[in-house]
Protein backbone atom coordinates (compact mmCIF):
# COMPACT_ATOMS: atom_id res chain seq x y z
CA UNK A 1 0.00 0.00 0.00
CA UNK A 2 1.48 3.31 -0.76
CA UNK A 3 1.86 5.40 2.21
CA UNK A 4 -0.28 8.12 1.41
CA UNK A 5 -2.92 6.06 -0.45
CA UNK A 6 -6.04 4.25 2.33
CA UNK A 7 -6.84 1.84 -0.32
CA UNK A 8 -4.34 -1.27 -2.04
CA UNK A 9 -3.17 -0.79 -5.60
CA UNK A 10 -4.69 -4.73 -6.01
CA UNK A 11 -8.13 -2.77 -4.72
CA UNK A 12 -7.95 0.25 -6.74
CA UNK A 13 -6.90 -2.17 -10.28
CA UNK A 14 -10.34 -4.49 -9.02
CA UNK A 15 -11.99 -1.14 -9.75
CA UNK A 16 -10.77 -0.75 -12.67
CA UNK A 17 -11.47 -3.88 -14.17
CA UNK A 18 -14.72 -3.57 -12.69
CA UNK A 19 -15.48 -0.35 -14.10
CA UNK A 20 -14.62 -1.37 -17.53
CA UNK A 21 -17.17 -4.27 -17.33
CA UNK A 22 -19.90 -2.18 -15.45
CA UNK A 23 -22.82 -3.12 -17.98
CA UNK A 24 -21.90 -7.10 -17.44
CA UNK A 25 -20.39 -6.54 -13.76
CA UNK A 26 -22.93 -4.14 -11.96
CA UNK A 27 -23.61 -6.28 -8.90
CA UNK A 28 -19.52 -6.89 -8.18
CA UNK A 29 -18.69 -3.60 -8.91
CA UNK A 30 -21.55 -2.35 -6.35
CA UNK A 31 -20.47 -5.11 -3.94
CA UNK A 32 -17.03 -3.97 -4.37
CA UNK A 33 -17.11 -0.84 -3.69
CA UNK A 34 -19.69 -0.59 -1.58
CA UNK A 35 -17.18 -3.36 0.95
CA UNK A 36 -14.34 -0.68 1.07
CA UNK A 37 -14.16 1.52 3.80
CA UNK A 38 -14.71 4.76 4.16
CA UNK A 39 -10.92 5.77 4.07
CA UNK A 40 -10.58 3.52 0.84
CA UNK A 41 -13.74 5.32 -0.51
CA UNK A 42 -12.35 8.44 0.01
CA UNK A 43 -8.63 6.96 -1.59
CA UNK A 44 -10.51 5.98 -4.65
CA UNK A 45 -12.11 8.96 -5.39
CA UNK A 46 -9.21 11.60 -4.38
CA UNK A 47 -7.36 9.20 -7.28
CA UNK A 48 -10.43 9.74 -9.70
CA UNK A 49 -10.25 13.31 -9.07
CA UNK A 50 -6.52 13.48 -9.49
CA UNK A 51 -6.74 11.21 -12.81
CA UNK A 52 -9.86 13.85 -14.44
CA UNK A 53 -7.26 16.61 -13.04
CA UNK A 54 -9.42 17.94 -10.87
CA UNK A 55 -6.33 17.88 -8.50
CA UNK A 56 -2.76 18.00 -8.42
CA UNK A 57 -0.73 14.55 -7.49
CA UNK A 58 0.99 16.76 -4.45
CA UNK A 59 -3.08 17.60 -3.47
CA UNK A 60 -3.70 13.92 -2.50
CA UNK A 61 -4.39 14.91 1.23
CA UNK A 62 -6.79 17.55 0.68
CA UNK A 63 -8.59 15.66 -1.65
CA UNK A 64 -9.41 12.62 0.26
CA UNK A 65 -10.11 15.07 3.01
CA UNK A 66 -12.73 16.67 0.65
CA UNK A 67 -14.05 13.53 -0.53
CA UNK A 68 -15.04 12.74 2.97
CA UNK A 69 -16.51 15.92 3.23
CA UNK A 70 -18.53 16.06 -0.14
CA UNK A 71 -19.90 12.49 0.41
CA UNK A 72 -23.91 13.25 -0.14
CA UNK A 73 -24.03 10.39 -2.28
CA UNK A 74 -23.03 7.17 -1.74
CA UNK A 75 -19.63 6.13 -3.28
CA UNK A 76 -20.87 3.46 -5.20
CA UNK A 77 -23.23 5.72 -7.49
CA UNK A 78 -21.05 8.33 -7.67
CA UNK A 79 -18.56 6.89 -8.99
CA UNK A 80 -20.61 4.60 -11.22
CA UNK A 81 -22.05 8.08 -12.92
CA UNK A 82 -18.38 9.37 -13.10
CA UNK A 83 -17.97 9.23 -16.89
CA UNK A 84 -14.61 7.46 -17.84
CA UNK A 85 -14.07 6.36 -14.61
CA UNK A 86 -11.65 3.56 -15.32
CA UNK A 87 -9.49 5.84 -17.07
CA UNK A 88 -9.47 8.92 -14.73
CA UNK A 89 -8.27 5.93 -12.28
CA UNK A 90 -5.77 4.73 -14.46
CA UNK A 91 -4.35 8.71 -15.00
CA UNK A 92 -4.93 9.22 -11.25
CA UNK A 93 -2.13 6.65 -10.29
CA UNK A 94 -0.34 6.92 -13.32
CA UNK A 95 0.13 11.06 -11.89
CA UNK A 96 0.60 10.07 -8.15
CA UNK A 97 3.52 7.31 -9.81
CA UNK A 98 1.63 4.21 -9.20
CA UNK A 99 1.16 1.94 -11.95
CA UNK A 100 -1.20 -0.77 -11.46
CA UNK A 101 -0.77 -2.76 -14.85
CA UNK A 102 0.88 -5.38 -13.11
CA UNK A 103 -1.92 -5.47 -10.49
CA UNK A 104 -4.77 -5.52 -13.29
CA UNK A 105 -3.09 -8.26 -15.44
CA UNK A 106 -2.83 -10.44 -12.29
CA UNK A 107 -6.33 -10.23 -11.70
CA UNK A 108 -7.23 -10.94 -15.26
CA UNK A 109 -4.76 -13.55 -15.75
CA UNK A 110 -4.26 -15.11 -11.70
Amino acid sequence: MDPELDITVDKIAEVIILARELDRAEPEFNAFVGGLTEEEQASLVAVMWIGRESYDADELEEAKKMAVQEASTPTVDYLKGTPHLADHLENGLDALGISAGAEEDEIIRP
